[in-house]
């Protein structure tokens, strides 16, 4: 109990010093319920689905839980202004289903969408021609017209996801400060991201991408050989899960969990997507952030995404907010889950201040 009282302090504290405009009462409704995440099964929270179409027709799974009249309300910026939905959008090769401890905590409290990126989770294949970043923001784009036609939006992406609102950001800036009223950067990067530095270490610098990047393309031809050697080998990668996802130990439960996510991704998936993460290079596209509070949060023990990305986002958004969780690693949003909806809870209240400030 003293525990629960002491975290909730936090969080209330960290909401004044953010949203001081917004008065306690509104600011208790829109505060994560704490810890929730333990009382479900990871991976059972679900709505009904729901089906938006891309601009090129590949089927994208989307799932919306609503706010109750009597929790926050769908109206948790007060009587006086429009609504808000907080969209989430996941990383690569996980699915909606990673974010189970921040759908438990606004559950019932914030209009909340969550939707599978296409080629992962439940949605349809991607054409391999379309397997972009670029593709993506404008996925983010449709769901956002179809599933939110009216209201204001606060965005909240993990790894890949934070590079599609990243680049949303780039090729529709007018929706930020206006539409979009707050965003969340989680464990990503705008750019100069190497992930064969990671992968492969002991190569020379300029020849790991492109050795890594072949071979990916030429396992993805033999993809069901490479699949039955993902499956014997299923040992030794929930240890690579367990290194490259979590900075700390953690239950071994998150541990099965994410690796079934990243099991149920195809590896030709993997391979189609991989040469974005090497070429994306959208750091001018951060300047239509600066409109709207930002809040960029990462594990300082990332390994694919280091906290080096996050602090060079901060520093080229002064006026953002860098939150860096302790020896966590990329997947924060579960190994620290209450500073990582905390730290949203602030942003929702930063968010609420920059609402009442627009004209109306």
């Amino acid at each position: 109990m003293t525990r629960r009282i002491l975290q909730v302090a936090a969080g209330a504290a960290g909401v004044a010093a953010v949203g001081g405009a917004v008065d306690m009462h509104r600011r208790r409704r829109i505060i994560a319920r704490r810890g929730s995440g333990e009382k479900f099964a990871l991976g059972s929270l679900h709505s009904p689905a729901r089906t938006v179409i891309a601009e090129d027709g590949v089927p994208l799974h989307v799932e919306v839980d609503e706010a109750t009249p009597t929790g926050a309300g769908a109206r948790w910026s007060g009587e006086d202004h429009e609504p808000v939905t907080v969209v989430f959008v996941h990383g690569y090769a996980l699915s909606l289903d990673c974010w189970h401890f921040q759908r438990a905590g606004y559950r019932g409290l914030v209009r909340t969408v969550y939707y599978d990126q296409r080629s992962h989770g439940r949605s349809g294949r991607s054409p391999v021609a379309h397997a972009t970043i670029e593709q993506l923001s404008e996925d983010l784009h449709e769901v956002i017209d179809q599933v939110v036609p009216e209201g204001r939006v606060v965005l909240v992406g993990h790894s890949m996801g934070g590079m599609s609102i990243i680049a949303l950001a780039e090729s529709h800036p007018e929706l930020f400060g206006e539409r979009v009223i707050g965003v969340a950067l989680v464990a990503t990067t705008a750019g100069g991201l190497k992930p064969h530095h990671v992968l492969l270490p002991m190569l020379p610098k300029g020849y790991g991408g492109q050795l890594l990047s072949r071979a990916i393309v030429a396992l993805s031809r033999g993809v069901r050989v490479v699949e039955l050697a993902r499956k014997m080998g299923k040992d030794f990668a929930i240890v690579a899960t367990d290194h490259f996802a979590f900075g700390e130990e953690v239950p071994a439960d998150y541990v099965k969990f994410v690796d079934q996510m990243l099991a149920s991704t195809p590896f030709d998936v993997l391979a189609e997507f991989f040469p974005s993460f090497d070429a994306l290079d959208k750091f001018t596209a951060l300047s239509a952030l600066e409109r709207v509070p930002t809040t960029i949060i990462c594990g300082t023990r990332d390994k694919l995404t280091s906290v080096g990305h996050s602090r060079k986002m901060h520093t080229l958004l002064p006026d953002s907010t860098l939150v860096e969780c302790e020896g966590a690693g990329h997947m924060v949003i579960m190994e620290q889950h209450l500073e990582v909806n905390k730290a949203i809870d602030e942003l929702l209240a930063a968010a609420d201040t920059h609402a009442r400030n627009l004209p109306r």
